[in-house]
């Protein structure tokens, strides 16, 4: 396919609550979309990397101005047969994984549309339909997250993941825990603490978590190899798992005993899919993260989780959970599984952004021809 026309939106999408985590609090998501077109047909990507350089080193307002100044015209009038040949035109350029992905997920979801396969099946999945899990940052107090999580029990949510940072941590678990015996948790760190905090983590070992999500530094892989050797609980990789080959190495170390697995983290569902199917080879189940997108990047999202060896529940929420209005429709809305747990199923239609919503939520665009 020959990429004609390539449009780029830096938008902003009000939440509900404040998303707080160990990096810092996020009142708005800032996004970046791409509007792809060849010939008749067009397509549309998201990439998600908040407003500041806190989760990764990227943020919307340097992926915006990397795709609009070198990845945008590296494809435009190009002939892209394969996502491989696209990732093959931007490998150049180092690093910047989250506005490769916009493109990857776009090409993706452009390939979907002409051929009329479900975006799903292009991927390799046989399944329509997964469990999701419930998520909680921190909140103002401790009685308010457990009233939130009293709901997601009532709503038979398989798991729960709750934020966990410095002044939110052994003692928000441990009401928790009281309060929830058998319930499934996990805690997401989002690489807050180091490995001179072990003796913290070997105290979480009594909690009986599924998994300690990103425990250490962003860019790592030696150090959490030694922690998961001297706790029982398994480590998750969120941040560190930015391509294949940082997976690939921490697969050969031992750093982890699941893998997160977000299109915009590892440059699009081209390497997501790759990252997938080594740690299926290797015996790591995976699990599909989020980064709070519209229901155009979520799609994405959903349909990557269909892949087998994802088995630990997603990471996926309907937007009425962080928007009033989402930027996109269809938005996404949870279902009812068989066994009763909440789920999602595959998306038959990918979402689009509403033309007068994109227009209030954009701080800048650029059109390119």
């Amino acid at each position: 396919m020959r990429i004609d026309r390539i449009e780029l939106y830096h938008v902003a999408m009000p939440l509900i609550y404040p998303w707080r985590t160990a990096y810092g609090e996020d009142a708005a998501i800032h996004a970046v979309l791409c509007r792809i077109v060849s010939g008749s047909v067009d397509a549309w990507g998201e990439s998600a990397p908040f407003a500041a350089p806190c989760y990764s080193p990227e943020c919307a307002v340097g992926v915006f101005s990397i795709a609009r100044d070198w990845l945008a015209p590296a494809l435009l009038h190009q002939e892209l047969p394969t996502s491989t040949e696209l990732q093959n035109r931007l490998a150049i350029y180092k690093g910047n994984p989250f506005a490769k992905a916009m493109f990857d997920n776009a090409w993706w979801s452009l390939k979907s549309k002409i051929s009329g396969e479900p975006l799903h099946r292009l991927l390799g999945a046989t399944r329509d339909q997964i469990p999701v899990g419930a998520d909680f940052g921190v909140m103002d107090n401790t009685d308010d997250l457990l009233a939130a999580i009293d709901s997601a029990v009532a709503d038979k949510f398989p798991r729960v993941k709750l934020k966990f940072r410095p002044g939110w941590d052994l003692e928000m678990l441990r009401a928790v825990r009281q309060r929830f015996p058998d319930q499934t948790f996990h805690i997401d760190c989002n690489s807050g603490y180091r490995l001179k905090d072990l003796p913290l983590f070997q105290e979480v070992d009594e909690f009986r978590l599924a998994m300690i999500e990103q425990p250490l530094q962003h860019d790592d892989v030696i150090d959490h190899a030694e922690l998961q050797r001297q706790i029982a609980t398994p480590v998750c990789l969120d941040e560190s798992a930015t391509n294949l080959r940082t997976v690939q190495q921490a697969l050969q170390l031992g750093s982890c005993r699941y893998v997160n697995v977000k299109p915009g983290r590892v440059g699009g569902l081209t390497n997501a899919v790759a990252i997938h199917d080594a740690c299926q080879a290797a015996g790591i189940p995976c699990w599909v993260g989020g980064m709070l997108e519209s229901a155009t990047g979520a799609a994405h999202c959903v349909a990557l989780g269909m892949l087998p060896n994802f088995t630990y529940p997603a990471d996926i929420f309907p937007s009425s959970r962080f928007y009033h209005e989402d930027l996109s429709s269809p938005p996404l809305e949870l279902m009812t599984l068989p066994d009763g747990t909440p789920g999602v199923a595959a998306p038959a239609t990918l979402p689009e952004p509403v033309t007068e919503r994109l227009k209030q939520r954009t701080l800048e665009q650029v059109v390119l021809t």
